[in-house]
């Protein structure tokens, strides 16, 4: 029963994380065919963040409300529309209109597992199964790299999303039909009373104490896994477009296994009564370490993959907030807590990934047609800083707390 469960959402986050980051690869396609700037394209990859950010309040309310089947196969749909539509615009606006409606129709994949998992696998095993769910999206991010790049070959970017698209239908259409409907309880509390529930959430000092580090380290891990890593791959160690597509299949092995091992490390810490967010939280100050040495100039594949493989495997330390932050509220608010805190997140990474071209924008382009490296040592500085900010918050917030 529990792989039964656990198989159709896990295939929903596969597509999910394929489609975040889809677009390291085929940025240099998008930037000749439509001559989109530094600015644009983090304008346009980063729309799937805040669309997946606007989604998330109301998402606890009908995760909790109508259960994660009905909700992730209607919301799938929804990329699947919004993944044929980006195959067919011609025009940035509606590139920006498709790519927001995928962010909107895959962000219910993590958090309608993660209801459902809390709902048919023991107490005792949910840390574990959780962890497989995220490494599921960790073999999606594989997929996003050297396999895209190679079916982008053979069909282009164009016919890519086409096929997303119809893996979107046929998720949709299998976690609809495979899901069971026994265990889907309506909700006895109406609509404004589980809004009103998101107040203890937001009004809990734990929340603003941990949320910030949180949400700029995982905005960073976003930025740059999401999209800047391939062009930085390109422009600032200068690599070919294979190598490059290389050099992300590695950083997305590492997420994958970032994942796993987080899965594995949860369930441990659970055991011996260690909290997963002491675990997060170090973990996402050690991310900090690869992001800093990304600021010096680099050009052996080997050292190259061996910063940005860490840099993959550390970042996904922030999903160990998660399991830790939804222990401190009431179980029948498991949807509304964890989608409060990942509405945070991908607001700030929304911003975060658009900044970043921003600022590499301010710098000349290369003669070569990339971006110059200062703009990407200074987007990545920028990031660096907010997270320190986050850092210095967390341990700042007691005294607060205490006035």
């Amino acid at each position: 029963m529990i792989v039964r469960i656990f198989l159709p959402f896990a295939i929903g986050y596969f597509l999910s994380f394929l489609l975040r980051v889809v677009n390291a690869v085929i940025a240099p396609d998008l930037i000749s065919e439509l001559d989109l700037s530094a600015a644009d394209l983090g304008l346009l990859t980063s729309t799937f963040f805040i669309a997946f950010a606007l989604t998330q309040l109301p998402l606890g309310v009908l995760l909790d409300r109508y259960g994660p089947r009905k909700v992730e196969s209607i919301f799938l749909v929804l990329a699947a529309v919004g993944a044929f539509l980006f195959s067919w615009a011609e025009s940035f606006p509606l590139l920006i209109l498709a790519r927001a409606l995928i962010g909107f129709g895959v962000s219910a994949c993590m958090m309608a597992a993660f209801k459902a998992y809390v709902s048919w696998v023991p107490k005792e095993r949910l840390a574990l199964i959780n962890g497989c769910h995220l490494a599921a999206g960790g073999l999606g991010a594989i997929a996003g790299t050297a396999p895209v790049e190679f079916l982008a070959d053979f069909m282009g970017w164009r016919g890519v999303f086409i096929v997303l698209a119809v893996m979107a239908l046929i998720i949709s259409a299998l976690i609809y039909i495979v899901i069971p409907r026994r265990g889907e309880v309506p909700a006895s509390e109406s609509v404004a009373k589980q809004i009103k529930d998101y107040g203890l959430v937001f009004k809990s000092p734990f929340f603003w104490r941990i949320m910030p580090f949180t949400v700029m380290s995982q905005a960073a891990f976003f930025s740059l896994q999401a999209l800047w890593s391939g062009p930085w791959l390109r422009d600032v160690a200068g690599f070919e477009r294979d190598i490059v597509a290389w050099g992300l299949t590695l950083i997305a092995i590492a997420v994958f296994t970032g994942f796993l091992v987080g899965g594995i490390v949860t369930d441990w810490v659970r055991r011996h009564k260690v909290s997963p967010i002491t675990i997060g939280f170090y973990g996402m100050l050690l991310c900090m370490i690869p992001q800093a040495l990304l600021l010096f100039e680099m050009n052996s594949f080997f050292l190259v993959s061996i910063v940005w493989m860490a840099f993959g495997l550390l970042g996904t330390a922030g999903y160990l907030i998660y399991p830790g932050f939804s222990q401190f509220f009431p179980s029948h608010l498991a949807g509304r807590v964890n989608t409060a805190l990942n509405s945070f997140v991908f607001v700030v990474a929304f911003i975060g990934q658009w900044a970043v071209g921003a600022v590499i924008e301010l710098w000349p382009a290369q003669a070569s047609g990339g971006y110059a490296g200062e703009g990407y040592q200074a987007g990545i500085i920028m990031l660096l800083v907010a997270q320190a900010l986050g850092v210095v918050w967390y341990y700042l917030f007691p005294m607060f707390k205490g006035k």
